[in-house]
């Protein structure tokens, strides 16, 4: 990693950190999540955070153009204690708990880049970048509608859950 001295620096480091994430949620985490969840409207909502999910890779992307950059994807270490985590629970749970278990992955996750993006916006708009916090404004807002969907279905689930073994 280079030295981060500077406002851009960090900005772009930033950016970096959440193209990573969107990308492992792309190409593994969510494929993952999809293939183990049983609850079909939880499926459903994983299938098209996915799509939205790889509009949000296309967006930082534009945000690192806009930049006059390269995208370059940062090994976001955070996001890879959430995923082991998720990893170490599924190893630990029943089947019929899985759902709950990868709804809390859903969250944690759902949480940490709703940081990202209000940190990177504030920067953004910072730095001038205008046309950039007008898209990542619209991965934020993704983010924030994404994790209420999965607070509702994990209310439902785990009232099911719990009145199952009653």
């Amino acid at each position: 990693m280079a030295e981060i001295t500077t406002p851009r620096d960090l900005f772009l480091h930033e950016l970096g950190d959440i193209l990573y994430v969107e990308q492992q949620l792309v190409s593994k985490a969510l494929p993952m999540l999809i293939s183990e969840v049983n609850d079909e409207e939880l499926q459903s909502a994983l299938e098209d955070h996915l799509k939205q999910t790889e509009a949000h890779v296309e967006n930082v992307e534009r945000v690192f153009e806009l930049m006059g950059e390269s995208a370059k994807p940062e090994e976001c270490l955070a996001f890879q204690g959430l995923s082991k985590e998720h990893a170490e629970m599924v190893e630990e749970t029943s089947d019929d708990l899985i759902d709950i278990v990868d709804l809390g992955a859903a969250a944690r996750t759902e949480n940490y880049e709703i940081a990202a993006y209000e940190t990177l916006r504030r920067m953004a708009k910072a730095l001038g970048e205008e046309d950039a916090v007008v898209l990542l404004d619209k991965n934020l807002a993704e983010e924030k509608e994404a994790l209420r969907i999965v607070e509702r279905i994990a209310t439902r689930v785990s009232k099911e859950k719990v009145a199952a073994t009653v």
